[in-house]
């Protein structure tokens, strides 16, 4: 076989780790290579050598059979390797156009020629069947559209290879599925693919062949036909994974969440809710499913005090706080793991213990008279790094020294830490990996029979229907169903989901 990437016994060391020891990763030409394993397993560190982001302390690097020393990005793009990182790298203020052409725009003279620039991109997006409004601004489409974007400026620099880094931890169903199909239409056109994902059903589904990593080293590779999910399962974490979540019986008590009417005003961009009515009460997990950018984001922060209702009442423990502060909400029971985790979630020049402490670091005992205990916080971090299987040598890290998948869990230990009445779930196990994703689960339902409420929201519609003791479904800012569990299929969900089908009235 005639191989795009060979990577031969590549090792790479941070301070207190080694994130590469000895990995060989052959990718043939023209082929979709799923490379998969837990957050912090090397995954995103040897994609980052191959596109010249860091460099590798020993082996080879060769493309297309030659040996290369890839300096830095430009030099992999000179040698016809693009990469789409988990987070990403558009300029909000732009317009999709001129994100695309930036740093390859054509020229009439001294001026960008954009109406050159135009034509070569709608064919791209014609041949590729990706269609975006190139006159949009970036910070003004969805996320899906965002990855569009990305994937059409790799395009347009017309790469042989393309790197995707998690690129489905931000896709709704439908749109991974459109995903898949512009995979399968690359590799037609002799692209060869880096697939970077957690998600085992679409690494069966899209790849042709599959290297799996667990700590730094390869644990397996071979054809895709040959594997399935609990044989990925076992490669990746190095155990039999349980995917049956154990839960008691649902026995809901009272009412600890009520919006009543709850409507949020119109804003550039996002989808406001329209008088949404619904509860949540004591152990019980009441999940909201729809299609992102539905207002399933306004829900959320209405909820969390992050915006203000336009109209209606919300009530946590019977307490009115529709005029609390997010701190008095907080104080009052609620906890919120946001679904963007590095926009409201983290700081990641901050450390990761500041992390840890970021809703509760005014609190006695980890400060007194505005003065931090800092023994107390070490050893607090130390103690939940550890309880939520955050991989880290040290909790004074800095945050963005994680992978996104551990930066996930950073949020999620900080929310379960103080023990809410009532949680907030978006997108609890985006982009983190299956060994994660079994804890976290875990977890939810843990809290879920010790009698707190939590309201999650999920593009995985298999999360949804797999956690939550009922499920509404949200469609353009309104609440159109409402199921049981084992009620509905993912098929008749989805109907509602798209708008095909509505029910006259729901309980809320």
């Amino acid at each position: 076989m005639a191989y795009a990437i060979e990577l031969q016994n590549i090792t790479k060391r941070f301070p207190g780790v080694i994130a590469n020891d000895q990995v060989t990763i052959l990718v043939g030409e023209g082929e979709i290579h799923g490379l998969i394993g837990e957050n912090g397993a090397g995954k995103s560190t040897i994609m980052n050598i191959l596109y010249g982001l860091t460099q590798a302390d020993e082996g080879i690097v060769r493309i297309f059979g030659k040996e290369q020393f890839i300096a830095s990005p430009n030099d992999a793009i000179r040698l016809g390797i693009g990469m789409i990182h988990q987070h990403f790298m558009l300029m909000p203020n732009q317009t999709v156009l001129r994100n695309i052409i930036l740093g390859s725009a054509p020229r009439k003279g001294p001026v960008i020629d954009e109406k050159k620039a135009r034509i070569q991109i709608e064919k791209i997006m014609e041949k590729y069947c990706m269609q975006v409004n190139l006159d949009a601004v970036v910070s003004q489409i969805s996320v899906g559209e965002k990855q569009k974007v990305e994937i059409i400026k790799a395009l347009y620099r017309e790469v042989r290879i393309l790197i995707l880094d998690e690129p489905t931890a931000v896709l709704t169903p439908a749109e991974t599925d459109a995903l898949i199909e512009t995979m399968r239409k690359l590799k037609e056109q002799g692209c060869t693919i880096v697939f970077i994902t957690h998600k085992l059903k679409e690494v069966l589904a899209a790849t042709d062949r599959v290297t799996v990593m667990r700590k730094g080293v390869v644990t397996g590779f071979g054809e895709t036909k040959d594997m399935n999910v609990r044989k990925l399962s076992e490669l990746i974490v190095g155990r039999e994974v349980n995917f049956d979540i154990p839960f008691g019986a649902y026995c809901p008590g009272e009412t600890l969440l009520e919006l009543s009417g709850v409507s949020t005003a119109p804003r550039g961009g996002r989808m406001p809710v329209k008088e949404i009515n619904l509860k949540v009460k004591r152990g019980e997990i009441v999940g909201v499913a729809g299609v992102e950018g539905n207002g399933q984001s306004d829900l959320i922060e209405v909820i969390a005090g992050l915006i203000a209702a336009d109209r209606g009442g919300i009530t946590l423990c019977e307490k009115d706080i529709s005029k609390l502060s997010i701190r008095q909400r907080r104080l009052n029971g609620l906890s919120h793991i946001p679904e963007d985790r590095l926009k409201t979630g983290t700081s990641t020049v901050c450390s990761i213990s500041e992390n840890l402490l970021l809703n509760k670091y005014f609190l006695t005992p980890f400060s007194r008279h505005g003065i931090f205990n800092h023994r107390h916080i070490k050893q607090h971090s130390k103690l939940l790094c550890d309880k939520f299987l955050v991989k880290t040598p040290d909790p004074s890290y800095e945050l963005k020294t994680l992978s996104g998948g551990n930066m996930q869990k950073v949020v999620f230990a900080r929310e379960f830490d103080t023990e809410p009445s009532l949680m907030i779930a978006a997108q609890p196990t985006r982009g983190v990996d299956i060994g994660a994703i079994e804890y976290i689960h875990g977890k939810l339902a843990e809290l879920r029979d010790s009698g707190k409420g939590i309201l999650l929201i999920s593009a995985e519609l298999d999360e949804i229907m797999a956690l939550s003791d009922r499920i509404l479904v949200m469609y353009e800012g309104e609440i159109v169903a409402e199921f049981h569990r084992g009620e509905a299929d993912e098929y008749e969900i989805g109907a509602y989901m798209l708008g095909a089908k509505r029910q006259v009235a729901h309980s809320g």
